[in-house]
């Protein structure tokens, strides 16, 4: 695994660019965090205004801390300059050079690829600037759009892990997937 200090983003694809969250991001962010169904199998949300300018300031104070092991980065859409959600790439074991990583978008912006697009930006600086070996991310099985994403990406199921997660009250379930870095076929 690479020891270089520097910061591995923003990173730019074809339609996004993934970048630190700006102050100027809030009304983007609260839009998509808003939205009973893209937090439908997250631990947090429908966020209220309150609730979305408490996660923008943990960002910004995560953000004036570096090197850290989690990246959590806005998603951007090129084409219209809106932040459509956010991406987070944490490396978890940096013993077993093992990463996660984690995705949000706008609804309006689902069945697009973008959420596959800015994923492989973040698996491809995982394993060719930071040297990991090994990522991996994990899903609710009845969240058919996120583990379709991964297998897209060309990733594994692992495991289907039961009861494992609380969220809003309910034990749910879990699907793993991963993917090695000798596996990674690199875009282009």
């Amino acid at each position: 695994m690479t020891d270089d200090p520097e910061p591995w983003f923003p990173l730019t694809t074809e339609r996004l660019l993934l970048r630190e969250f700006r102050e100027g991001d809030f009304d983007d962010v609260h839009a998509y965090a808003s939205l009973p169904e893209v937090c439908r199998f997250m631990e947090w949300g429908p966020n209220t205004p309150e609730l979305s300018v408490a996660f923008m300031d943990r960002k910004w104070a995560e953000q004036a801390q570096w090197p850290r092991e989690a990246v959590n980065l806005a998603i951007e859409h090129l084409a219209d300059g809106r932040v459509i959600g956010s991406i987070r790439l944490t490396v978890s074991d940096p013993a077993n050079q093992t990463g996660e990583f984690g995705y949000t978008l706008h609804s309006g912006y689902w069945r697009r690829g973008y959420a596959t697009e800015a994923s492989r930006a973040v698996i491809e600086a995982g394993f060719r600037t930071l040297g990991l070996r090994r990522l991996w991310a994990d899903c609710d099985p009845e969240n058919v759009g996120s583990w379709g994403v991964m297998e897209k990406l060309g990733m594994r199921r692992e495991a289907h892990h039961r009861g494992n997660k609380l969220i809003k009250g309910e034990w749910r379930d879990s699907y793993v997937y991963a993917i090695l870095a000798e596996e990674w076929i690199s875009p282009g």
